[in-house]
């Protein structure tokens, strides 16, 4: 079935798991390569609570829809475009640089010479792509269990933008 013509629970699963798949992909990196405590720190949590997230929707998909949850492709499962991760830029980073331009951030993030400054760059903006897409199914969602969710992923992601760019202040100026 066409994404537009899934339930809008089952359409925010498909279309979350791979955008967070990016964010523990960027906090995988953070761990090894950060400096500041603060940083590696942070990418610890992004790492746990998107991993439990991602486990927790793909449950509910398994026990609402009967199937796992199917790998994000342009035109939906199984249209055989092939380019992994949804809404451009930022969404499935990490999905092994199938989509234009996401390896190149994963990358660029690797080759960086200030680490720590070019996570923050990118977490802050990929954070607030997964703000908008909790926010704005909150307002179709049919399961109060993922609308809980979808509202502690606004609360919990909006807070860690708002230590981002007070740590981007500190250390960088404006």
């Amino acid at each position: 079935m066409p994404m537009g013509m899934r339930p809008a629970d089952q359409r925010f699963i498909v279309m979350m798991i791979p955008h967070h798949d990016g964010a523990i992909a960027m906090a995988d990196l953070a761990l090894t390569r950060a400096r500041r405590p603060e940083i590696q720190a942070l990418a610890q949590r992004i790492k746990a609570s998107q991993s439990e997230e991602n486990a927790q929707m793909r449950r509910w998909y398994r026990q609402w829809y009967g199937a796992d949850v199917p790998a994000w492709t342009l035109g939906g499962p199984g249209s055989g475009m092939g380019m992994a991760g949804p809404m451009g830029m930022g969404m499935g980073m990490g999905m092994g640089g199938a989509m234009p331009g996401l390896a190149t951030s994963l990358e660029a993030l690797k080759a960086a010479p200030d680490f720590d400054r070019a996570f923050i760059e990118q977490m802050i903006p990929h954070h607030r792509m997964g703000v908008m897409m909790a926010s704005h199914a909150q307002w179709n969602s049919l399961h109060p269990e993922l609308r809980s969710l979808q509202a502690a992923m606004v609360r919990v992601q909006s807070q860690e933008i708002a230590q981002m760019e007070q740590w981007y202040r500190q250390w960088y100026g404006s």
